[in-house]
């Protein structure tokens, strides 16, 4: 399994935080901590895989606002929720919405079918990747003794846990 994930670890790690990558760059962290993997290379091809998939999001919605607009009606609350956040925050709603589950995609969707300036979005989320792999890459890194523990103690209760919580979390956002 070890030579599986030193030779894939990083691709799965790319693919996966294209589309947001918070539990996969926390696992790589914990796996880098375990010796599996090198934080370093886990933080650049999570920041920059991050950042790219918020390039495409939000280009898709510049070039093709009519499809953009198809795709978000079925996220109506999150939609005006970003909206909001678009409203308070300004700039820096591209770092919040690093953070919040639910609106990582629709962010990027929402800003691109605005007249936000092209290279503003460009440097904000260049930056808000990096600060967003590096906090969340060394806090998982740094979390993996701990994490490692938890899962041996626990690790068939664990499962359990682990299910419970990304189903009442999942379903809790789907309310927002």
């Amino acid at each position: 399994m070890e030579d599986f994930i030193k030779e894939w670890g990083y691709l799965a790690l790319f693919l996966y935080s294209f589309g947001g990558g918070f539990v996969g760059l926390v696992v790589a962290g914990v796996l880098a901590f375990a010796g599996d993997l090198n934080i370093y290379i886990c933080i650049a091809v999570a920041a920059s895989s991050n950042f790219l998939g918020d390039q495409f999001l939000f280009s898709l919605a510049r070039n093709n606002k009519t499809y953009a607009k198809e795709m978000m009606q079925k996220y109506g609350r999150k939609v005006a929720y970003a909206h909001l956040l678009m409203r308070k925050y300004g700039s820096p709603v591209v770092f919040i919405q690093k953070y919040i589950y639910g609106i990582k995609t629709v962010i990027p969707l929402a800003m691109g079918l605005t007249k936000y300036n092209n290279k503003k979005f460009l440097v904000y989320n260049a930056c808000a990747a990096l600060v967003w792999g590096i906090v969340v890459g060394s806090i998982s890194y740094i979390s993996g003794e701990f994490i490692l523990n938890i899962a041996e103690d626990y690790k068939y209760i664990g499962i359990a846990i682990l299910a419970s919580i990304i189903l009442g979390t999942s379903y809790l956002f789907r309310k927002i």
